[in-house]
């Protein structure tokens, strides 16, 4: 099949591609409810090697820089009580942490969750991790701009391999919170 976006030469619909994905997107995916259908979810095999957004746009598109969407793992904290959520923003932008997302947890501070905190508590491969499959109470902040776009580039759980996915099946995921200004220029 040809991807909707980039140039990829092995683009497969997302559920007959279960078994490249790790276990909590391959169980999203199985069991994926929405507006938008699972099979416009589309895995595209890709090198780990090139998994970091300035070397994958140079070897499968440079018009992918404006169609690419970086989830970060955040840590709230409020005292003794620590909120972990998700932050999706386009990869030419960075999350407002000490802004928007530290006023939409109702934290005192916010910061990137240490790697050892944000691999084990999701299950996926750092610098892969995607919004798709994280914890079920988990807030998932994303930004509109990446909504509005058709189809947007994300992790698939690890770092082989990359998520094709409409915007708005994003702003369907659980815990899914829109946002403007989440992403904020670099």
């Amino acid at each position: 099949m040809d991807a909707p976006i980039g140039r990829f030469d092995d683009a497969r619909p997302a559920p007959d591609s279960l078994d490249d994905l790790v276990g909590p997107v391959a169980d999203a995916v199985r069991h994926w409810s929405g507006g938008v259908p699972a099979d416009r979810i589309v895995y595209v095999d890709t090198d780990p090697r090139w998994a970091d957004t300035a070397v994958f746009v140079e070897h499968y598109g440079r018009e992918l820089l404006e169609q690419s969407a970086n989830c970060v793992v955040v840590a709230g904290k409020r005292g003794t009580e620590t909120t972990l959520a998700a932050c999706v923003v386009l990869s030419t932008t960075r999350v407002d942490v000490n802004g928007v997302v530290r006023r939409r947890l109702g934290a005192r501070k916010a910061s990137f969750a240490a790697m050892d905190t944000a691999v084990g508590e999701t299950g996926m491969e750092y610098g892969g991790i995607t919004p798709v499959g994280l914890p079920a109470a988990w807030p998932v902040l994303v930004d509109r701009a990446v909504v509005d776009l058709p189809y947007v580039l994300v992790g698939s759980g690890r770092r082989r391999g990359k998520l094709l996915v409409p915007g708005k099946a994003l702003a369907e995921l659980p815990g899914a919170v829109v946002l403007d200004g989440l992403g904020v220029a670099v």
